[in-house]
């Protein structure tokens, strides 16, 4: 079976894989919109037209190669398990060892610092974490809310990856993934089947806030958003007082 010539490859193909190619070839520095052009056979107006800027068409890149990463792999949760927390670790773990895997594409990912648009793919890292929290949430095993538990994760496995990648010529130290990944999980859950797991105020609110974010409330909507209102309220304020006679 022969090859397709590059003029038989769709344009926006081109452009994605010349960009691929060459964001991995810069080592950290600049891909001009110019050498992209040239690498794909193409002139700027027809990026724009596809991408509607640089960063686009490179944003569009790395979302491409995480998403080919995560394909290749089980789903997150497909993994029969009565701990909540194991695909939050997962999660934790995929977001890492794409870092580590694919460093020019993770450094893009924070380079330049303080642009004005984020790569797209910090969202989808953290929409990914995010849908880990859920049944944890629901499990009444947070103790704060999802989103922000998902924020907190996302920071602290970035600084992992980033250390790692800074560190790239020495073995990875998976050890340093492994502990910052369960002292922030300590700090953002509760145990199992301890006197430290007895449900709160707090854990319940987060609970119940799941369970309506899941299945939908009964309520109308003025009554939906005041009641979710109340619920983070009392998820970020109330004192850690234990429900139940488990309390007692």
């Amino acid at each position: 079976m022969t090859s397709r010539s590059p003029a038989a490859v769709p344009v926006r193909d081109r452009l994605l894989l010349a960009g691929a190619r060459l964001l991995e070839e810069a080592d950290g520095g600049d891909v001009s919109t110019r050498a992209i052009c040239e690498a794909a056979g193409v002139q700027a107006p027809t990026l724009y037209h596809h991408f509607g800027s640089k960063q686009g068409l490179l944003d569009d890149v790395v979302s491409h190669g995480f998403r080919r990463f995560l394909a290749a792999r089980p789903p997150l949760g497909a993994e029969d398990t009565s701990d909540p927390l194991d695909a939050i670790r997962d999660a934790w773990d995929i977001h890492v060892q794409f870092g580590v895997e694919h460093p020019r594409f993770y450094g893009y990912i924070y380079a330049p610092i303080g642009r004005e648009t984020p790569c797209r793919v910090v969202s989808e890292v953290e929409e990914m974490i995010l849908s880990t929290l859920e049944p944890a949430a629901l499990h009444g095993r947070l103790t704060v809310a999802p989103a922000d538990a998902a924020r907190q994760i996302l920071a602290a496995s970035s600084g992992v990856v980033l250390s790692l990648i800074a560190n790239a010529g020495e073995p990875v130290d998976g050890e340093l993934s492994r502990r910052t990944r369960d002292a922030i999980l300590a700090s953002i859950t509760r145990s199992s089947g301890t006197r430290e797991s007895v449900p709160t105020v707090s854990s319940t609110a987060i609970a119940l806030q799941a369970a309506l974010d899941a299945q939908g409330s009964p309520l109308g909507a003025p009554e939906t958003a005041l009641l979710h209102a109340w619920l983070r309220e009392l998820a970020a304020t109330a004192p850690d007082i234990a429900l139940g006679a488990a309390a007692l």
